[in-house]
């Protein structure tokens, strides 16, 4: 069996178990200094997602939720190109596209501690 195979499978049963026995992975940045990164939330949105409870997961982390279809692509094409091997559904993304996006994470992080409102939340 293919090992690229052998890890998404491995993901997705991961993403299950933590749905149905609602485990959810402490953030330990959060916990050591008390100020949210730009991750805090992440999987109790993605939990919040597969209940189709958008709303929520929005509140969770709106940086990432707002992300998420792009993360999806990419994910999507990672399998598509492991099952078929053919070539990716994208051309290769500039470098300056990831420093754009670690600029725009790292904002988030410094506005989410100024502003409550921008900060993992429950309903």
């Amino acid at each position: 069996m293919n090992k690229k195979i052998i890890k998404i499978s491995l993901v997705v049963i991961l993403l299950i178990l933590m749905n149905v026995f609602h485990i959810y992975i402490p953030c330990m940045f959060h916990k050591i200094t008390n100020l949210y990164c730009p991750g805090c939330g992440l999987t109790r949105m993605l939990i919040a997602i597969s209940k189709g409870n958008f709303y929520q997961a929005f509140r969770y982390n709106m940086l990432l939720f707002i992300l998420f279809p792009i993360f999806m692509f990419f994910i999507i094409d990672y399998i598509y190109k492991s099952l078929i091997k053919k070539r990716p559904l994208y051309q290769k993304i500039p470098d300056k596209v990831y420093v754009v996006i670690i600029i725009i994470l790292m904002l988030f992080a410094i506005l989410r501690n100024i502003f409550p409102v921008l900060a993992p939340t429950t309903i």
